[in-house]
């Protein structure tokens, strides 16, 4: 397996415009992690992988691949395997065919070749179907062969390009454990783009979060850091609302008092709340958002809850069974008045009614005036 590092990556695709698609990017990928490039549709993490693997040139920076710079070798010669979104596999060849068709083309032993391709069934549970074609599998089991061709190549760096985006929920699911599964036997270097943060968080040792490139901004990466961290300790606005779900709540308000262990907000609606925040940069009267997930909100006892409560308008409810979920109007909102809850028993509220929810000290997120988040002092535990 391999190191992978970026230093200062830079793509564009029309330099005479001068609008970049990604800048400044900055990752040291550790042989054997799981890396997961995350963010919304035109952030450039499918360009990033891309680049990786040598199928986009790199405008500016340095790519390096186990300490040799690569920016102009060959994909052919990185020794990196790449499954895509589409499968790609050969329609009139068999199974064991498909997989065994890039070391044919090397000219490898025959013997070499079979155990290869054996040994990568019996690791993908394809044993069985080594004599079918594409046409006669599921799509997870299409799915299994691009990953087993890949794997026959023994590549240094494995490169996944949202490949689970066209199966169906549940076999997404029992695909994303098969990956986990293959990580942990392989202990291969993975780098995998979704924009699923569920997969994200699953699947990655370090999650790598991407934006859309502002005109002004350094950079388009916001965030490098494990999902936990990302949960726990978003450096800013647009990390915390993309990393969770469903999505953080926004509140907007300003700061009423400041210490460097708790900050009391007063929101637009009137109502305070205490957050375990540090904010001594910032100062009594300014502008903030505050944030709090929708799975730590108390919709029991709220009365006893340290950081204050959220009283607001009911306006549809959902039940899943395990979950249940209401969504209301708080008037609070950073965008638009959307404020969720999330429950794991059935609440008795219907639309229309007020609700009244608890917030927690410690279950509070606060952003300035620029989205950047101030340092949690607490990390909220459910009990």
């Amino acid at each position: 397996m391999a190191e992978v590092l970026l230093s200062k990556v830079r793509k564009n695709y029309n330099p005479a415009i001068l609008k970049d698609t990604l800048r400044n990017i900055n990752l040291d990928i550790k042989d054997g992690d799981f890396i997961v490039f995350v963010g919304p549709s035109g952030c450039g993490k499918s360009t990033l992988l891309r680049m990786i693997a040598g199928l986009e040139d790199i405008t500016d920076g340095d790519l390096l691949i186990d300490g040799k710079r690569v920016n102009d070798v060959p994909p052919s010669e990185r020794n990196i395997g790449m499954v895509f979104q589409s499968y790609a596999l050969y329609p009139h060849m068999t199974v064991f065919d498909n997989m065994a068709f890039g070391l044919k083309l090397k000219h490898m032993d025959k013997k070499e070749i079979l155990r290869r391709v054996v040994q990568a069934a019996d690791v993908l549970g394809l044993e069985a179907f080594l004599e079918r074609k594409p046409k006669a599998l599921s799509g997870g089991q299409r799915q299994r062969v691009a990953i087993g061709r890949c794997i026959v190549q023994n590549p240094s760096v494995f490169l996944f390009d949202e490949p689970l985006s066209n199966l169906d929920a549940a076999l997404r699911v029992k695909m994303r454990l098969e990956i986990a599964k293959l990580h942990q036997e392989l202990n291969a270097t993975i780098i995998y783009v979704t924009h699923d943060q569920v997969e994200a968080m699953t699947l990655a040792d370090k999650i790598c979060v991407l934006s859309p490139l502002r005109p002004s901004a350094e950079s388009n990466l916001e965030q490098f850091g494990s999902p936990l961290e990302l949960y726990n300790h978003p450096v800013n606005l647009f990390v915390a609302g993309f990393i969770g779900s469903p999505k953080m709540n926004f509140l907007k308000g300003e700061i009423v008092s400041i210490s460097e262990e708790k900050c009391t907000v007063k929101l637009i609606t009137g109502e305070k709340v205490t957050a375990c925040v540090n904010a001594t940069r910032g100062k009594v009267g300014d502008s903030i958002i505050l944030g709090v997930r929708p799975e730590h909100l108390l919709t029991k006892n709220i009365d006893a809850a340290d950081g204050g409560k959220v009283t607001a308008k009911v306006i549809v409810t959902e039940n899943l069974g395990a979950e249940f979920y209401v969504y209301m109007d708080s008037g609070a909102s950073e965008v638009g008045s959307d404020f969720t809850v999330k429950s794991d028993s059935e609440l008795e509220v219907v639309a229309g009614d007020e609700f009244s929810v608890g917030i927690p000290a410690a279950a509070c997120y606060l952003f300035d005036a620029e989205g950047i988040a101030f340092p949690r002092t607490q990390v909220y535990k459910r009990s």
